[in-house]
């Protein structure tokens, strides 16, 4: 169950991925082929931003993240670092439990070749922003790729060019104890070509970790 405000789920803002949706309940009648809720507690100190749901990952399970490379690499730090419990086994039924963390992905319906358009990205940043809105203990974001970083940042009505993208960057927005960190995106694409490392991937998390143990409450 969603804590935020999701589109209806035959939405019909951006065309092209309605259209995409569309010829995947044809080709895939199994499927979700709907946008995806976001995930998690809703007494979140961490939101993660991801970019959209994968064809045959959230698209097909109905959970972000859940069905692909990228969710087993994110599922298994969430658990490492305490922002998850139980066993992730790729299914939605599966009893994973996310802990102090909520999953709130940039664009919620799946694109062709997972690269949502300008448009697109923007016609859904109103449900981004209202993810993050609905968290009310919110103290860190981690954003999952450039797209995820700069429409965190205009989810929260600040300006990209003050806050760079790089790889482990740690920004200090909005409010003297929001922290943006800034990972690569857990795709299969970035770890098969050494972009990003497990232990990349890691140090991001646990520098989220590290700030939220030493937040007060």
């Amino acid at each position: 169950m969603s804590f935020d405000v999701s589109p209806p789920v035959d939405c019909q803002i951006c065309p092209r991925l309605a259209a995409y949706r569309a010829a995947n309940r044809l080709a895939y009648p199994d499927f979700r082929n709907a946008p995806v809720e976001s995930l998690g507690d809703a007494q979140a100190r961490l939101a993660i931003v991801g970019l959209a749901p994968g064809l045959r990952g959230a698209n097909r399970t109905g959970r972000p993240f859940t069905g692909d490379y990228a969710g087993d690499l994110l599922y298994a730090t969430l658990l490492e670092f305490g922002f998850a419990r139980g066993v992730y086994d790729r299914r939605p039924d599966d009893g994973l439990v996310l802990v102090d963390s909520a999953i709130v992905n940039a664009v919620r319906c799946v694109p062709p070749e997972n690269k949502p358009t300008p448009a697109e990205i923007a016609a859904c940043r109103p449900y981004l922003a209202g993810g993050l809105r609905a968290l009310p203990r919110l103290t860190a974001i981690v954003a999952l790729g450039r797209i995820a970083h700069d429409s965190a940042l205009k989810a929260l009505e600040l300006r990209g060019s003050q806050f760079p993208f790089a790889h482990a960057a740690r920004h200090s927005v909005a409010r003297p104890r929001l922290a943006l960190f800034d990972s690569y995106h857990c795709s299969r694409y970035n770890t098969n070509t050494g972009r990003l490392t497990v232990e990349m991937f890691r140090a991001v998390f646990a520098a989220a970790r590290a700030h939220l143990d030493a937040a007060p409450d």
